[in-house]
């Protein structure tokens, strides 16, 4: 692990919500979305909702299935899209949930941090008003 990585407990839900799995999860702003183990998914009754095209670090890519279910993170709950990994696969947490969460990172304090979402605006422009 490099300086600037750590790790946060992640709940991994059943779509129903009705049970979890914990899993240590790195964070890591670069992947899009969280990445577990396959057969974790299929236990918690995770349906694939489509399949994507992912690039590595190495410059290749690689198709995997895509799924969404539910998150439990720093005492909140939300649905958020999970990525179908192979067995043995570190857990990661992926940009798209720090965003649906509004997380940040904080790479000293290694520590996930609140931050606002953006807006472009918050009410319509008038245009072509004289």
């Amino acid at each position: 692990m490099s300086m600037g990585t750590f790790s946060v407990e992640m709940g991994i839900g059943a779509p129903q919500g009705l049970r979890y799995e914990y899993v240590e999860a790195l964070v890591d702003s670069g992947p899009t979305y969280n990445i577990l183990p396959a057969s974790m998914l299929r236990r918690l009754s995770v349906e694939v909702w489509r399949n994507g095209t992912f690039g590595l670090a190495d410059g290749r890519s690689i198709r995997r299935d895509l799924g969404q279910t539910r998150i439990r993170l720093n005492g909140e709950e939300s649905i958020a899209p999970v990525i179908f990994g192979d067995e043995g696969v570190q857990p990661l947490l992926g940009a798209v949930t720090l965003e649906i969460f509004q997380l940040g990172i904080d790479p000293v304090g290694k520590r996930l941090i609140p931050v606002d979402g953006l807006m472009m605006s918050a009410t319509p422009e008038i245009s072509n008003q004289k």
